[in-house]
C-alpha cells in the first residue's frame, strides 16, 4: 500500500469529484493521504477532511507565499488545529525566493515562528523550499528544526544538500517531476540517498507525473512516482511501496 505524503485535496480543482478522487486513490493502492494546508483556511479544510475521511490526515501551516498573513491570531488558530490527533505535521512552511509573494524578511519570521510552534507541539514540519536552499539550511541549523524530524517536500535539490538535510533530521520527498526526462539532479539524489529517508508524494492537483504531465494531478498518480523510484533503485514496486509506507508512518507518527 502507498501513502501520498503531500496533497492539496482542498484545492478547488479537486472539489467537484473528491469522492471519486479518493475512490480512485484507494483502487490504486493508496492507503493514506496527507492533506497539507497553506494558509489558515486551507489548514482548517484539511483538518475537516481528515475528520471526515479515515484515509486522510492533515498538516496545518502557512506557506511562504502567505507569510505576511501570519499574526498572533493565525498562530493561535494553527496551534488549536494542530492539537487535534488527525493533524500529523506543521506545514507547508518555508521560504520561496522564486516568486517572492511575501517579503523575504517576513517569510523568514513566519518560517521560524512555525518551527517553534512545531517544537512546542512535538510535531514534524513540512518544508517548501524554492530558490532558498542556503537560507533554509541556515534556519534549520540555527533553530534545530529537525528536532522532531520533518519532510523536505517535492525535492529537486542536489545530492550533497539532501545528505545535509538527512543529517539534520529530515526525510526527502519526491513528486511527479522525478518522472520528467530533464530531472536528472532529483533522479540522481533519489537513486543514492538512504532508502529509509525517502518519501513519495503527488503535490496534487499540481505536478502530475508522466504520462499525465500538464493535466490535473490526484493521489492515485503517486504510483507513477513509486514506479520511477523503483526503476532508479533497481527494486520491485512492492518493495518501494512497503519501504516508503514505513517511512511515512514513522515521520508522521501514524499508527494503524
Amino acid at each position: 500500500m502507498l501513502i501520498d505524503t503531500h496533497a492539496h485535496l482542498q484545492d478547488d480543482d479537486l472539489q467537484n469529484d473528491l469522492p471519486q478522487v479518493l475512490k480512485r486513490a484507494a483502487e490504486a493502492g493508496v492507503e493514506k493521504i496527507i492533506c497539507v494546508g497553506y494558509d489558515v483556511k486551507s489548514s482548517q479544510e484539511a483538518l475537516n477532511m481528515a475528520r471526515k475521511y479515515r484515509q486522510v490526515y492533515a498538516a496545518v501551516g502557512i506557506h511562504p507565499h502567505d507569510a505576511q498573513h501570519l499574526d498572533d491570531k493565525a498562530l493561535k488558530q494553527l496551534y488549536t488545529m494542530a492539537k487535534d490527533p488527525r493533524v500529523v505535521a506543521i506545514g507547508e512552511i518555508g521560504l520561496d525566493f522564486y516568486r517572492d509573494l511575501s517579503p523575504r524578511d517576513i517569510q523568514r519570521q513566519a518560517f521560524v515562528a512555525q518551527i517553534k510552534l512545531a517544537q512546542e507541539l512535538s510535531k514534524p514540519i513540512v518544508i517548501h523550499d524554492r530558490d532558498a536552499h542556503q537560507e533554509v539550511m541556515e534556519i534549520i541549523k540555527t533553530e534545530k528544526a529537525g528536532r522532531n524530524q520533518g519532510i523536505m517536500h517535492c525535492y529537486s535539490g542536489s545530492l550533497p544538500l539532501a545528505a545535509e538535510l538527512i543529517k539534520a533530521g529530515f526525510y526527502i520527498s519526491f513528486a511527479g517531476p522525478i518522472t520528467f526526462k530533464n530531472a536528472r539532479k532529483a533522479q540522481e539524489t533519489a537513486a543514492q540517498i538512504p532508502m529509509d529517508k525517502i518519501l513519495i508524494e503527488t503535490d496534487c492537483p499540481y505536478l502530475a507525473p508522466e504520462p499525465w504531465r500538464g493535466q490535473r494531478n490526484e493521489p492515485a498518480n503517486v504510483k507513477y512516482v513509486a514506479a520511477k523510484l523503483a526503476e532508479l533503485r533497481n527494486k520491485g514496486a512492492d518493495e518501494i511501496a512497503y519501504l516508503t509506507n514505513l517511512n511515512a508512518k514513522k515521520v508522521y507518527r501514524i499508527k494503524d
